[in-house]
């Protein structure tokens, strides 16, 4: 490989490299930081929940506080009433975030996954636009072209000239059996 070839290739490299930096990393970080935002909405929406179990549990001591007044038996009830509900929206609640984390963890996989194949998808094109326009542009010039002819032939005499020289080993060979 000659010294101009390894520059046509280095440069073609650095455009393709300078390809990804300019027009694909950008939206992948734009659509990286929209999924953050969407992850970081989630988890807001995870702590208003748990602030609604807050107040709920705050609804609950005010209805301890009046059952105890009512008297000893309507406060046992309420209180299993309360410490029911209480869990219910506990466990309702750790549902919820689990459900909006799993949610989350989804939707980042399968948008990483889309970005992934989108990306190939681009750079497998680029790389055969890149690829072609050098054929071309290597095919374009006469003096290439003949050298390519020139040196194809080169090798289909090399290549005879090893088939002959295989041959009186074979014919040898034959003739001992």
């Amino acid at each position: 490989m000659g010294v101009a070839e390894y520059i046509a290739e280095l440069f073609a490299f650095a455009i393709i490299v300078f390809f990804v930096v300019r027009y694909i990393v950008p939206p992948a970080r734009k659509a990286m930081k929209a999924q953050q935002e969407t992850i970081r909405g989630q988890i807001e929406r995870a702590a208003e929940t748990e602030k609604r179990l807050a107040v709920a549990e705050a609804k609950y001591a005010d209805a301890l506080v009046e059952a105890r007044e009512e008297a000893a038996k309507i406060r046992d009830n309420a209180r299993a009433d309360a410490q029911r509900i209480v869990e219910e929206m506990r466990v309702q609640a750790d549902r919820e975030v689990e459900r909006i984390r799993q949610r989350g963890e989804e939707e980042l996989a399968n948008r990483r996954q889309h970005l992934m194949r989108e990306l190939h998808a681009y750079l497998g094109q680029r790389s055969v636009e890149v690829a072609n326009r050098l054929v071309e542009e290597h095919l374009a010039d006469a003096g290439a072209r003949s050298a390519t002819v020139d040196r194809f032939l080169d090798e289909l005499d090399a290549m005879s000239a090893r088939a002959e020289a295989a041959e009186p080993s074979l014919v040898a060979t034959k003739g001992e059996s």
